[in-house]
Order: structure tokens, then C-alpha cells, then sequence
């Protein structure tokens, strides 16, 4: 029997491979804006975000989003990239930098990581900024998220400064960014240290609703938000070398923190009432 004919085909015809839909650190970009309708109807309609010097962020090439950091779950950390996506002339997704202990719940990891945000670490911001990307950060840490309610809105200190040392290495200008509403989507009135170590988990944080309402206590309050987005604080005259200076870089944290608390007080007299 003969054998089949092959029908060889010019390569050059072929159609060049697509693009991959993730990226190497899982983000899907058509799945989050996908999502979009659905972040803006928090923004819009429940949170009621008002955003002021959105076009202070640039609308191209990198910058770090330097931020205050409340509420447990990061929902700050999508209001502040709707703001962008939503209200800026030239829209673009910010990489958000998030604590690592998140990442260890299945279901929440694998949404995390397809929306964009990765694990927060030193690295991973040079990575992104290195590839002239947008990339947030909230220095307070996990701290900082899980406050008690009495000290809410007084932001503190802000780590070591590795922002700061990242920020000088990639040559990438600060964005601070005061946000206001965060601290009351769920209110922290008291923290259990030892069922946090029992559980692995750094804080458990107990509010109004958890874990008294059990899931239904993980629903965010429809606080009024407001979010700020200061100028860019240029470090372009500090050489890289200059990052592994530890009392410029504690100097130059120490300016960016008190950058975002001075612009929490101009924005708290702006409500109210938390909720309106």
C-alpha cells in the first residue's frame, strides 16, 4: 500500500503563536477587565469614591503607588487601581504588592494572582518596575491593616524603608497616596494573638460583625471613601549606591509617610460622618 501524501506547508504562512493570556506572575489581564464592571459598582455606587490627583500618576512608565494600609482584606488596594483604571486619561492596571499570608488560601491566591497583584516582596517590585509598570505598596504592612478602630488613620512607621531602596535602584518616582474609608469597611476592635498562632496566621482581627456573623461578617461596611493621589516625589538625584545607606533611606520613608498623613488630615474634615 502506498503511503499517504504529506502536504508540507510554507512556515512563513503559518499564523505567528498568540501571545500567552498570563503573564509570569498569573496575571490575566482580559479576566480582570472582565471584572471592571464590577470593581466600578463598588467604586461608583457602594464605597462612593471620590478620587482627587488621579493625573498626578503617570500615564506611562514606572512609579511606585506608596500608600496607608486598612480594613484586613485589601480592598484599598482595588479602589486605588479603579481610581486609576476608572478616572485617569490614559487608564492602566497597577501591580499591587500584597502580604504573602494571603496567598495561602487557595481560592483567594488564585484570584489575587489572575488580578494582577503579587506577593509582596522586594524582588517582585523591582521585576515590575524594571518593566516600567505601575506597582503599589502599603508599608504598614500587615500592622497597619489590622489597626484598632481608636488609631485609625494615623499611619505607622513604615517598615525599613525597602520601598525606598527599591524605588532608588529602579530610579522610579513615588506616588503617595492617602486613602480615606478603608478603616471602616471592617473595624477592628480587637485583636486575638493566640488563635492567630494557633491558626498560622500573623493577626486575627475581631470586628462588629466577625467572627460573631460568621461569612457574612467577611462583608465590607458602605463607608464613604475618599482617595488622594499626591506628586511624585522624584529620587532621581539619589544614585542607586546611595540606597544601602540606612539613615537616608529611614529619612526618605519618614518623608513619604508623613506625606500621606498630612494628606489624611486635609481629607478626614471632608466627611460627615464615616458612612457619609
Amino acid at each position: 500500500m502506498k503511503s499517504p501524501l504529506r502536504v508540507l506547508q510554507d512556515p512563513s504562512l503559518e499564523p505567528p503563536p498568540s501571545p500567552p493570556r498570563l503573564d509570569d506572575f498569573g496575571f490575566d489581564r482580559e479576566f480582570t477587565e472582565w471584572l471592571q464592571p464590577l470593581a466600578e459598582w463598588f467604586y461608583r455606587t457602594y464605597w462612593r469614591v471620590e478620587a482627587t490627583g488621579v493625573e498626578n500618576v503617570p500615564a506611562g512608565g514606572r512609579a511606585l503607588l506608596v500608600a496607608n494600609h486598612a480594613g484586613v482584606i485589601p480592598w484599598d488596594g482595588a479602589m486605588i487601581r479603579t481610581a486609576i483604571t476608572s478616572e485617569h486619561p490614559h487608564p492602566r492596571h497597577a501591580r499591587m504588592l500584597v502580604a504573602d499570608w494571603a496567598f495561602a488560601m487557595p481560592f483567594l491566591s488564585e484570584f489575587l494572582l489572575k488580578t494582577g497583584n503579587v506577593v509582596a516582596h522586594p524582588d517582585n517590585a523591582t521585576t515590575l518596575l524594571e518593566r516600567d509598570e505601575l506597582v503599589g505598596v502599603f508599608p504598614e504592612g500587615v500592622k497597619g491593616a489590622t489597626k484598632l478602630y481608636r488609631d485609625r488613620y494615623r499611619v505607622r512607621r513604615f517598615g525599613r524603608g525597602g520601598f525606598i531602596q527599591v524605588a532608588m535602584r529602579t530610579r522610579s518616582p513615588i506616588i503617595p497616596v492617602a486613602v480615606v474609608g478603608s478603616e471602616e469597611v471592617h473595624p477592628v476592635i480587637f485583636e486575638f494573638p493566640q488563635l492567630a498562632e494557633a491558626l498560622g496566621l500573623p493577626v486575627f482581627p475581631i470586628t462588629p460583625t466577625w467572627p460573631l456573623l460568621g461569612l457574612l461578617g467577611t462583608v465590607p461596611l458602605p463607608s464613604k471613601w475618599l482617595i488622594a493621589f499626591g506628586e511624585p516625589i522624584d529620587l532621581s538625584g539619589y544614585s542607586p549606591a546611595m540606597a544601602s545607606d540606612p539613615a537616608l533611606v529611614l529619612e526618605l520613608s519618614e518623608r513619604v509617610r508623613s506625606e500621606v498623613q498630612a494628606r489624611l488630615f486635609e481629607l478626614l474634615p471632608r466627611r460627615q460622618t464615616p458612612f457619609y
